[in-house]
């Protein structure tokens, strides 16, 4: 088909156009198909000029003949684009108005004809409806399918979700299987970030530990943040006027008791290590870290002591405080142990060996025969998860109950020392021992009841609430059932140990939130009753003022408001005495919440608070 006859002169104008050229006819709107052959056919045409080969000496460039077919195979589609969507919203429209009119007309009846409907409403009609349309679309190409849409439902039907509840795939009605005090649920330390008290972040691999790190230093609102630097690991976590780090951790003063340094190394190194330099976050060399652990060990060589609870922070207060009073405060991550143990696998065929870990216990690394190594070269890349699983000396097999115990119990590496049916109930009864007594410990399959557990346990905010990554390197590997019992079998004693630790973890976190709904809901009530009592005050003090005013016509009226006046004063008298005596006594109870000793008769200030403020509203109310 071809183009308008007033269209050839601006595709492809004249080389020498000549002085007095003829006056442009005007192009008319349309062009049938016939006509548009007609005007090709003739020969003296400006349509056949178009069509016909350039002078010579032009090239074929823009004017050519191809790209002309072009043009006007792309003006055929739009036009007839067009006119298909005008004449499919005419049709839709005039179907919808003879659908809704015979609606109109069985349901009014002789009230309302949408035949009679004039111009105007039928083009709101149809400008409603096409609306309609055109959200629906919309909502079709920005959220397909019926997720979006039971979303909002349930955001308009629940207008404050809990997104403790929904950031995980934990059940909302949770069984406890163990049985734990209150002391043991209740964890509220008072970390004092401008003395001497020090987080110590025992770090195991693989279980998520260094996106926690980084959230500790670059995540968590403090006085005086630490100074992170751009590409740098390690970050500066001064004190607030102090040049002492708060942090004993990767991220803060890097590996200063050797790389991935467990719970034995730790609680030995740390003090040594603190009392023995003011800044902590200068790293030792490795024979300092010999010495001191040789040093702090020297009173705990001979007979092992099976005794798990001997060394736990809860019996012996000089596990977690140094000789210079620093209190020290452990905590750690703990993953699923499957999940973790593939994790380290992918981890170690990409060429990890953790090499630089020192392993001493009793003041001593392990030797050759008490700890073989699995591989032979410089790594252990490219194995197979097979070979993994196959090397009986693979640290990977429950590393976390390991790492968490208390290795001097039972002779640290050296296997020869009792049967393997009492070390490992010695190591797992330590574990539980060290993880129960721990200032905080967190799941990594829950990010964000981790980060309440943290913010209530040492009263500090994070700036940016955690992530839930379900995505990981070990969910991507897929096993089957046999593989997943052997690598349960190989890491049993972990598995009871990630049970423990969940079931207290979660009772943990609803014995919190149980304890900020009751505590929302004392507040709640004092408020009421606050209010309650500054309108009798004012309303008792507006009476006041009128019987004053009036004193001759109130005597006259009422022969007994001389004694109402009396009680009515006397109630305002002990009003302002209940209000100055709970305001005073919740100012007291406020700053023995802030100071680092609590009050043992808190909780009967509180009662006596209560008991004197119901009083004096049931004496108003029997008074009213």
């Amino acid at each position: 088909m071809a183009l308008p006859a007033c269209a050839a002169p601006v595709l492809w104008p004249p080389l020498q156009p000549e002085r007095e050229a003829p006056a442009r006819t005007t192009c008319p709107r349309r062009h049938s198909r016939v006509e548009a052959e007609l005007a090709e056919s003739r020969p003296g045409s400006v349509a056949a000029s178009v069509s016909a080969d350039p002078p010579r000496g032009v090239s074929r460039g823009f004017n050519s003949q191809p790209r002309m077919h072009d043009l006007r195979r792309r003006w055929d589609l739009g036009s007839l684009c067009r006119a298909l969507l005008t004449r499919g919203l005419a049709a839709l429209g005039h179907s919808l108005k003879h659908v809704l009119g015979a609606i109109f007309s069985k349901i009014f009846g002789p009230l309302a004809s949408v035949g009679n409907m004039d111009e105007k409403s039928n083009k709101l009609l149809l400008a409603l409806v096409m609306l309609f349309l055109f959200a629906v679309i919309v909502l079709q190409y920005v959220c397909p399918g019926t997720e979006c849409q039971l979303l909002r439902l349930q955001a308009f039907s629940s207008p404050m979700p809990d997104p403790y509840r929904s950031e995980d795939e934990s059940s909302a009605r949770f069984v406890p299987r163990y049985n734990f005090s209150r002391s043991d649920l209740l964890r509220k330390v008072d970390f004092d970030i401008k003395g001497d008290d020090l987080i110590v972040f025992l770090h195991i691999q693989k279980t998520g530990g260094t996106t926690f790190g980084r959230h500790l230093v670059r995540n968590i609102q403090l006085e005086q943040p630490c100074e992170c630097r751009v590409g740098q690991k390690k970050c500066t976590c001064h004190r607030p006027g102090k040049r002492e780090t708060w942090l004993f951790s990767r991220f803060s003063t890097g590996w200063s008791c050797g790389l991935h340094a467990d719970w034995t190394e730790l609680t030995s190194c740390v003090p040594a290590v603190v009392d023995g330099k003011r800044d902590a976050k200068l790293r030792p060399s490795r024979w300092r870290i010999f010495q001191i652990l040789d040093a702090t060990s020297k009173d705990r060589r001979g007979s092992p002591n099976t005794n798990p609870d001997a060394n736990s922070p809860s019996s012996k207060k000089a596990r977690n405080t140094s000789k210079s009073g620093k209190n020290f405060d452990y905590i750690t991550i703990l993953r699923d142990p499957v999940s973790r143990y593939l994790s380290e696998w992918r981890h170690v065929q990409r060429g990890a060996t953790w090499k630089a870990s020192l392993h001493v216990c009793d003041g001593r690394p392990p030797t050759s025969e008490e700890l073989p190594s699995c591989y032979t070269g410089d790594d252990w890349s490219g194995c197979p998860l097979k070979e993994f699983m196959d090397c009986p000396y693979n640290l990977a097999n429950n590393r976390q109950v390991r790492m968490l115990s208390d290795l001097t119990l039972v002779g640290c590496y050296n296997l020869s020392v009792m049967p393997e049916k009492q070390r490992n109930k010695v190591l797992l009864e330590s574990a539980k021992s060290n993880l129960k007594h721990m200032a905080f410990f967190g799941l990594t399959e829950f990010q964000r009841k981790t980060q309440y557990l943290f913010e209530k346990t040492f009263n500090m905010n994070f700036i940016s609430p955690f992530t839930q990554y379900n995505t990981t390197r070990a969910s991507s590997v897929e096993i089957n059932e046999e593989i997943q019992k052997r690598i349960e079998g190989l890491n049993f004693l972990d598995m009871e140990l990630y049970s423990y630790a969940k079931d207290l973890f979660l009772q943990r976190y609803q014995f919190m939130r149980q304890k900020d709904h009751q505590d929302a809901r004392r507040k709640r009530q004092e408020q009421r009753k606050f209010l309650k009592g500054r309108f009798l005050q004012t309303h008792f003090q507006s009476q006041g003022q009128v019987q004053s005013q009036n004193p001759s016509q109130n005597q006259s009226q009422n022969p007994n408001v001389n004694a109402n006046q009396n009680v009515t004063q006397n109630l305002i008298q002990n009003l302002t005495q209940n209000l100055t005596q709970s305001s005073s006594q919740n100012s007291i109870q406020k700053e023995n919440r802030e100071s680092p000793k609590q009050n043992p008769g808190q909780e009967q200030s509180d009662s006596n608070t209560s008991n004197g403020t119901n009083d004096y509203i049931g004496s108003v109310e029997k008074w009213r």
